[in-house]
This record gives structure tokens, sequence and C-alpha cells, in this order.
């Protein structure tokens, strides 16, 4: 006799798209359950729900929200934004309003909603302004200017930051990273980083993130 895939102590009736999800938080719990139920959805759908949780006031998680949108192609967020009106009735920016607070506010809510080439050409010359613009705003003043991190990082594309970065540690022999750990900190810091690195290389920036939530775990 054919034994039925089904465990014993749920019920024998097929399961639908509907039904589906709750048939599998029946059967699981904890991290498991969370991670198996996000990837049912395709990705701009589970960043919506992701970054929804993470501006949740009982749930408050700036580093998660943050990490998700900051690691993000212009596109790639606006697609996300619109999967998040429809399923919350509310606009990404709104929350971010409401959870975030000071410089970190305001480069989230630039970065949303600031359309970016995401071609692979660069002008060197404005790349070599803007390196020097950040290290007026930054390393060769007292005090920093945020105003003007949030424009180069938010207005730019990828390519046009590694060009900055490499004209950056050419013209004052260290990197911008290191410039931004220097002169911010915070959440704010943390989405500068990732914007930068993301730039340079998101599958280098995803290993290292992977290998730091599983750092320390066991082998099972």
């Amino acid at each position: 006799m054919q034994r039925s895939v089904l465990s014993s102590n749920t019920s024998t009736e097929l399961c639908t798209p509907r039904t589906f999800p709750r048939r599998l938080s029946s059967e699981l719990s904890g991290n498991l359950e969370t991670a198996l139920l996000l990837w049912m959805h395709d990705p701009p759908g589970r960043d919506a729900m992701i970054v929804r949780q993470a501006l949740r006031k009982d749930l408050l998680n700036l580093e998660t929200a943050t990490e998700v949108i900051c690691s993000r192609t212009s596109s790639q967020i606006q697609v996300f934004k619109q999967h998040y009106y429809a399923k919350y009735g509310v606009h990404l920016e709104h929350d971010i309003e409401l959870r975030a607070s000071g410089d970190h506010k305001k480069l989230l809510l630039a970065y949303v909603s600031t359309p970016r080439y995401e071609g692979r050409e660069v002008d060197r010359a404005m790349a070599e302004k803007d390196a020097r613009a950040l290290y007026k705003a930054g390393e060769k003043r007292w005090g920093t200017d945020e105003k003007t991190f949030i424009r180069v990082f938010c207005e730019r594309s990828a390519a046009h930051l590694t060009a900055v970065d490499s004209a950056y540690h050419g013209m004052y022999g260290k990197s911008l990273k290191k410039a931004i750990k220097n002169e911010t900190s915070g959440h704010f810091e943390h989405a500068l980083k990732t914007i930068l690195q993301c730039s340079e290389n998101p599958a280098k920036h995803f290993a290292k993130l992977l290998r730091k939530a599983m750092k320390g775990l066991g082998n099972q």
C-alpha cells in the first residue's frame, strides 16, 4: 500500500498555494519556519516582508532594514516599494519616517527615492571631484558634513562609487571605507558601508554576512 507523504498529525487533504504556508507553519517553528516561509515569495515580496517586520515598533531592527534597503539596486527598490504598498497599504517612506532618525533617516529616504544609473560607464573626472568633496566633508574638517555623504552615496551609480573609492585612495592614501569608519557612526555608518561594499562586490558582501551569521553555530 502506498504511504501518505503527509505526517500523521496533519490533515490528508491536498495543499493549495493558499493553504500550504499554513500547513508549513503547523509543521515547523523558529528560524527554519521563518526562512522557509520567506523563501516562498519572490525577491521583492520577500524584501518587503523583511523590511516591514524590521520597521515594526515592537520588533524594531534598523540594522536589518538598512541591510536590505542599502544592498539593493535602484530598480530593485522601486519594485519592492510597489510590493510594500500593495501588501501593507502604506508607503515604505512613511515607515522609514516613523522609525528611523537623524542622518540615517535622511539617507534611507534619499536612497529609496532617488533613481540611479545602473550601467558600468564612469566619468573619471566626476569621480575625482566626488572624492575631493567627501574628503572636504569628512577628514579635512572638524566634524562631518553628512549632507555631502548622503548626496554622493544616494545619487551615484555603483560603478561610480567604486571609482570614487579608487580615486580617494589614490589622492589621500586610504580607502573610503576607512574614512567612513573614522568620520561616521551607528546606523548611518552601517548604511554607507553597505552601499559602498555592494557597489564594489555584492557577492563578497553577502558572503561576509553569511559567515558572520553562522559564526559560532554548530555543524548540525
